[in-house]
């Protein structure tokens, strides 16, 4: 399956809250009103890589901030400037395989419910074409 990138790592670094060394998200390879696919190449120097392997905490923060990018991106076409979301809470996480540095993932984050700044999304983590995390989260739009 070839995906298309439609957004490269400057532009999406534009439409996160996050910034470096926080970023865990670089391209963006799909987009509509209810899902977005974002990738993310691991690099040795990503605060979360430790011994050539990419931690927990950075795989879920790349699965929230996959979420970000997709409000940040729903904004910057309503041409407005994004609020900062938070975590809401994390349903449940499955980590099945944690990806080493040079490999790259990509999430598809699909949403469930959006009500009032609240979103819920499923994300399902892929490295070369594998699950290896998927997990349900709400996120929160601050006011």
């Amino acid at each position: 399956m070839k995906t298309t990138l439609l957004l490269e790592k400057e532009a999406v670094e534009n439409l996160l809250p996050q910034k470096f060394p926080f970023v865990m998200v670089d391209k963006m390879f799909s987009f509509d009103e209810t899902s977005l696919v974002a990738g993310l190449k691991i690099q040795s120097e990503n605060i979360f890589s430790e011994n050539g392997t990419f931690l927990e905490a950075g795989l879920i923060e790349h699965m929230a901030q996959s979420v970000a990018l997709h409000t940040g991106y729903v904004f910057f076409l309503k041409q407005e400037k994004a609020p900062t979301g938070y975590i809401g809470s994390i349903k449940q996480i499955d980590i099945k395989k944690l990806p080493n540095v040079n490999d790259e993932i990509q999430s598809t984050i699909t949403i469930i419910q959006e009500f009032a700044g609240i979103t819920l999304v499923d994300i399902v983590t892929t490295l070369n074409n594998e699950e290896i995390a998927n997990g349900q989260m709400k996120t929160v739009l601050a006011k």
